[in-house]
């Protein structure tokens, strides 16, 4: 008579997916709404630094931004992996980069616009399209329409200006970022993406599976956030100590003193003022209320806002991870020219 073996393997019993992307859905809720009074008691509580000051708003600034920012690139990177696991690198090609020159260009600041994104945590996004194969003309319609153009800076223009300043600054900035990726992909300027983009993968078994599970969705998720976060952590805490910097010593005073005064230089002046900054529409809205209120012209404050929030320099050294110095300095430029004339167009205009 045989005895049932007692060392009969037990099948391991895996958590619902549901309930996985609800736990790490709310604790990633819970970590991104906490960071905010827990920098600014780091700050002015445990370090004992005072409120206003330039140490001490630079430091909670600081604080603040580099978790919120890695959070925010962790999440979106494994939402968006998962959402790409649904859609073979043909189809999300077939969408973007297989339309005709410009088609492509508009569909992706189009997604840009509609996306609440800022410069930096646009770049994920960035990676994955080049990744899926999309042209890089067409991957950078969208990385400068996301913090060029979004729904708060239309909301507050809408506000302060009415609609037609609103809807002016809308077109202005779409055109902008189409006819920076029309111009950057005419220049065939892959060879100076880095190698490592190229080499990313969503992982091995999204080439073995047509259809994966979604046990194998998370694990995917995971693998892309980890692979990607790694490469360029170190670049987002350098860009947003730039920023804290900047955010906390540089005074409003100077900025109004130079952009203030009615001359041709005013508005590249505010380009270049705005490209170190670090801010998004609505932290730069104080500034561009201010600044109209000493009478500067209203093209010189919009071109100083659209170069904060599309070319910030945090932006470029986290960039400076996956594109070569060559490719960055030709994208600031035919941005910042795109900014400059725009300012132009809207003092000759209004």
């Amino acid at each position: 008579m045989s005895v049932p073996s007692l060392s009969t393997s037990t099948k391991r019993v895996e958590p619902h997916p549901t309930l996985v992307l609800g736990v790490l859905s709310l604790a990633w809720l819970v970590a991104y709404n906490i960071i905010e009074p827990l920098a600014n008691w780091v700050a002015f509580s445990l370090l004992g630094l005072e409120r206003g000051s330039h140490l001490g708003e630079a430091v909670a600034f600081f604080l603040y931004d580099v978790p919120k920012l890695l959070l925010l690139l962790s999440g979106m990177i494994f939402v968006i992996t998962i959402i790409r696991s649904f859609f073979s690198p043909e189809q999300t090609r077939a969408f973007l980069g297989g339309k005709r020159e410009g088609v492509g260009n508009v569909l992706a600041a189009s997604l840009g616009v509609v996306t609440p994104f800022c410069s930096c945590s646009a770049v994920p996004l960035f990676i994955g399209f080049v990744e899926s194969g999309i042209p890089l003309g067409v991957t950078f319609s969208f990385l400068v329409a996301a913090p060029l153009v979004n729904e708060v800076a239309l909301v507050m223009l809408f506000g302060l200006f009415g609609w037609k300043v609103a809807l002016l600054y809308m077109v202005s900035g779409l055109i902008i970022a189409v006819l920076a990726g029309v111009i950057i992909g005419r220049l065939k300027l892959e060879r100076y993406v880095e190698d490592f983009v190229w080499q990313i993968k969503i992982g091995k078994e999204a080439l073995d599976i047509s259809k994966p599970a979604w046990p194998q969705r998370l694990k995917l998720g995971w693998q892309s956030t980890k692979e990607i976060v790694g490469k360029v952590w170190l670049y987002v805490i350098v860009g947003i100590a730039v920023g804290a910097g900047i955010h906390g010593y540089v005074p409003e005073s100077a900025l109004v003193e130079i952009m203030g005064k009615d001359s041709w230089w005013s508005i590249p002046a505010a380009v270049g003022l705005g490209v170190p900054l670090y801010s998004n529409a609505a932290g730069v809205m104080p500034i561009v209320s201010a600044l109209m209120e000493k009478g500067a012209a209203l093209g010189t404050v919009l071109a100083f806002m659209m170069a904060v929030v599309g070319l910030s320099l945090p932006e470029m050294l986290i960039l400076r991870r996956v594109l070569k110095p060559q490719l960055i300095g030709i994208f600031i430029a035919v941005v910042a020219i795109g900014i400059t004339l725009t300012g132009y167009l809207f003092n000759w205009l209004i």
